[in-house]
C-alpha cells in the first residue's frame, strides 16, 4: 500500500480540477509542508474537506504531480495500472495490425491519462519512460500490469528524473524477457529504422515525426536536392532518398551523427555515395552555404527546443524566426521548407506568427501547404491541450 494524504486545494484551482485537469502545481495546494515523499497518493480536498480527485506526487519539468482520478473509492493498485494500459491498447489496436509500421506509442502520459509515464512499443519490445521518481514508485505494479496485458518478447526502460527531464545513466534499461538486438530494425511505412533500446537515452528515431516523413518521402521529395538540418540519424533524408530525391544533405553538430546516418541509410539500401553527412554546427553550416550559393529545394528544420554548444546558445522560443531566416536564404523559389518545433511553451498560432515574421523581415513570400501536429499513437486529452507539443508547417517559398 502506499501513503495516502489528504491535501487542501486553493480555491481558485478547483473548477480546472473538476474538469479534468491533470497537472498538479506547486501554487495549487495550501501546503507542500507535509508531502515529503515522492509516490506519495494525494487526496485532493476543497477548503470544505470535500473530495475532488486522487493524484499522486511527483516532480518533473511539468510541475508536482498529476491526478490519477476522480473516483474517491479507487485503489491505486495492480487492477488500477491493468485498466490504464487495457484501454490504451484498445486505442491503438489499429496500430498492432499495422505490418508496414512496427513502432508507435502505446502509453502517452497524462493524454491516457496516466502523467508522468510513456510506454513505446518496437516490433515485440515495450520500452517504459519514466519522467519522475514519484511514477517509478509504482514500477513494480506498472509493469506487471503491462506483462499481463501484452504479449511482447522484452522489456526495457528509461529514467528522467531530475527536475529538467534528463535521462539517468544505469546499467538497467534492460528490465524483463529476452534482450533486443542491436541494432534492432523496425519497420515506418515500410521504410526500415536501426534502434537501440540500450544506448543512452534516445533509441534512434522520434515516433511522432512519422505522418511528416511520409508526407516528405509521398509528396515533395521527388527529384529535389534536400537539406536535412539538426538531422539526428538521418531520419527525414532517409525518406527524402526513398521518395527519390536527387541528393539529401545531412547536418548535425554531434560526432555519431555520421555512423548513425550511414547505418539508416544502409539498411535502406541508399547509396551512401549519392548522400552527404555533415558533421557541424548548422549555423556554422548556413554560413558556409551562404557564401557558396547553395540553395536547396527542400530544407526541414526540426532543432531542440534548446542546445549549448561552444560558440552560442539556442533557444526555439527566442531564436527560431532567426533560424528560419537563415533557411530562407538557402531556399531555392518555390522550394519547401519544413518547419516543426517540439516546444511545448507556445502553440501553432504563435510558431505560424514565428513564420509570417521572418518571412516579413526577410522580404519574401510565402504559402502554407500543410501543417501536422501529434499523430493519433501520441494521444492528448482536450482539458490539457498543452501535451499537444509537436508543430510542423511545410511553407512553399514563392518570392
Amino acid at each position: 500500500m502506499y501513503e495516502e494524504l489528504d491535501v487542501i486545494i486553493k480555491n481558485r484551482f478547483i473548477d480546472e480540477f473538476k474538469d479534468g485537469y491533470p497537472l498538479i502545481s506547486k501554487e495549487s495546494l495550501n501546503s507542500w509542508e507535509k508531502v515529503s515523499k515522492e509516490g506519495t497518493i494525494l487526496n485532493l480536498l476543497d477548503e470544505k474537506r470535500r473530495f475532488i480527485a486522487k493524484a499522486y506526487h511527483g516532480v518533473q519539468n511539468k510541475g508536482m504531480g498529476w491526478v490519477l482520478t476522480k473516483e474517491k473509492k479507487q485503489k491505486i493498485n495492480l487492477e488500477f495500472f491493468k485498466d490504464k494500459i487495457n484501454k490504451a491498447i484498445k486505442y491503438r489496436e489499429d496500430f498492432y495490425n499495422n505490418k508496414e509500421t512496427t513502432a508507435f506509442r502505446v502509453l502517452n502520459g497524462e493524454g491516457d491519462n496516466l502523467g508522468g509515464l510513456t510506454i513505446d512499443y518496437f516490433d515485440g519490445f515495450y520500452l517504459l519512460t519514466w519522467y519522475s521518481l514519484g511514477i517509478y514508485q509504482f514500477k513494480d505494479e506498472i509493469i506487471e500490469a503491462l506483462k499481463s496485458e501484452v504479449s511482447y518478447k522484452g522489456i526495457y526502460q528509461k529514467r528522467r528524473f531530475d527536475t529538467k527531464g534528463q535521462y539517468l545513466e544505469s546499467d538497467n534499461d534492460f528490465v524483463f524477457g529476452e534482450k533486443a538486438p542491436e541494432p534492432l530494425i523496425i519497420k515506418e511505412n515500410n521504410e526500415n529504422f536501426a534502434i537501440y533500446l540500450d544506448d543512452g537515452p534516445m533509441v534512434g528515431v522520434f515516433l511522432d515525426q512519422r505522418e511528416v516523413r511520409k508526407t516528405i518521402r509521398d509528396k515533395y521529395a521527388k527529384d529535389k536536392t534536400v537539406l536535412n538540418t539538426f538531422s539526428y540519424t538521418g531520419a527525414f533524408s532517409v525518406f527524402a532518398a526513398r521518395g527519390g530525391a536527387k541528393k539529401t544533405t545531412s547536418v548535425d553538430l554531434a560526432n555519431r551523427s555520421r555512423a548513425k546516418t550511414q547505418e539508416q541509410f544502409e539498411i535502406n539500401n541508399i547509396d551512401i555515395e549519392k548522400q552527404e553527412i555533415i558533421v557541424q554546427d548548422v549555423f556554422d553550416y548556413f554560413n558556409f552555404a551562404v557564401k557558396k550559393d547553395f540553395l536547396f529545394d527542400m530544407v526541414v528544420v526540426d532543432p531542440p527546443s534548446f542546445a549549448r554548444s561552444k560558440k552560442r546558445t539556442f533557444s526555439v522560443a527566442k531564436d527560431y524566426v532567426k533560424l528560419l531566416k537563415e533557411i530562407i536564404q538557402i531556399t531555392n523559389k518555390d522550394g519547401i521548407i519544413v518547419a516543426s518545433t517540439n516546444c511545448a511553451n507556445f502553440g501553432m498560432v504563435t510558431f505560424r506568427d514565428f513564420i509570417a515574421k521572418a518571412f516579413k523581415e526577410s522580404h519574401k513570400k510565402y504559402k502554407i501547404e500543410e501543417s501536422f501536429s501529434l499523430p493519433k499513437d501520441f494521444k492528448v486529452i482536450d482539458e490539457f491541450r498543452e501535451s499537444s507539443y509537436l508543430k510542423v508547417v511545410f511553407i512553399r517559398k514563392l518570392s
